[in-house]
């Protein structure tokens, strides 16, 4: 993830500060007699090394937290998972967690003001919880009441529809619309290498289990 993040968004990211930097300053000029917030004493990690391992601290206890949450659905499930299913899981992960939202939030850059911040969070929310949902119900449903309630919960956050909002910001176009690309682009290719790596060992340590087991029978 973090080397998907350096190569593929974060460029992207620090292109759109600029932006939001620019934007910010010519309203500073704008607003006069105003109470102007001193931003000299705002902390952001410094471009290079600084900001790296912060990005790469991040990925790794995003990726972590992710990871125990698909080893715990898997056992509660106690199934057996191998890479092949594990990547299947993966993409349900992706769905949820990422292709869902982004159908009525799109992945934003810095410098992108769009709508109020509680509402939209609440609404991210509801859409994972509902997917996730549905998805349980169509893969792991009995009888197809329950699978077309799984189908009406998947679809029922984009019925309601997201927090209306208006993207403003000094952003181009084509430069929102390549973060899209990019972040769709990484967090695919995350959801389904977790998910591989966590089918595979959770297959050797059911197979380490069984044989422990049948030893210490012995």
């Amino acid at each position: 993830m973090f080397a998907a993040h350096m190569l593929l968004t974060s460029p992207l990211i620090v292109q759109a500060e600029h932006y939001e930097t620019a934007g910010n300053t010519g309203d500073h000029h704008e607003e006069t007699g105003k109470d102007e917030h001193d931003h000299s004493n705002d902390w952001f990690p410094e471009n290079g090394l600084e900001r790296s391992l912060y990005t790469l601290l991040a990925d790794v206890l995003t990726s972590i937290g992710f990871a125990v949450l698909l080893t715990g659905v898997m056992a509660v499930r106690n199934r057996n998972v191998d890479w092949r299913r594990g990547m299947i899981w993966g993409l349900c992960g992706f769905a949820a967690f990422f292709v869902a939202p982004s159908l009525g939030m799109a992945p934003e850059l810095p410098g992108m003001q769009s709508g109020v911040l509680q509402d939209r969070q609440v609404w991210w929310l509801v859409t994972v919880a509902l997917t996730g949902a549905g998805l349980a119900a169509l893969f792991f449903g009995k009888g197809m009441m329950l699978k077309a309630a799984g189908v009406v919960a998947i679809l029922m956050p984009h019925v309601i529809g997201a927090p209306e909002h208006h993207a403003i910001g000094n952003v181009p176009a084509a430069l929102a619309a390549e973060f899209v690309v990019a972040t769709f682009v990484s967090s695919g290719l995350f959801w389904l290498l977790l998910g591989g790596l966590t089918g595979w060992l959770h297959n050797r340590f059911e197979h380490f289990s069984v044989h422990t087991k049948e030893y210490q029978d012995e």
